[in-house]
């Protein structure tokens, strides 16, 4: 599953994701990491393959062992990448 969630998260780059409590940000794709506009943090393909054991999910508690995982729960959970799979 991680390959195709990852196509779809290369073909969503520069759009606008929001969090949970409403923040908006936006993602380049280097090499196999997701940069974040609004923070310094990176976040892995790895990473987003161990957040998919979690989903659907309700709110970031889940990911809360996992980098950045509000932003792991905006792109997860976003229409775009779920794509009715979760």
């Amino acid at each position: 599953m991680i390959e195709k969630v990852w196509d779809r998260i290369l073909d969503c780059e520069g759009n606008t994701f929001r969090q949970i409590k409403g923040g908006e940000f936006t993602y380049t794709i280097k090499g196999n990491a997701i940069h974040l506009s609004r923070t310094n943090r990176l976040v892995s393909k790895s990473t987003i393959n161990e957040a998919l054991k979690y989903v659907p999910i309700k709110n970031t508690v889940p990911l809360q062992n996992l980098q950045a995982p509000s932003y792991l729960y905006a792109i997860l959970m976003d229409e775009r990448i779920r794509q009715n799979d979760w």
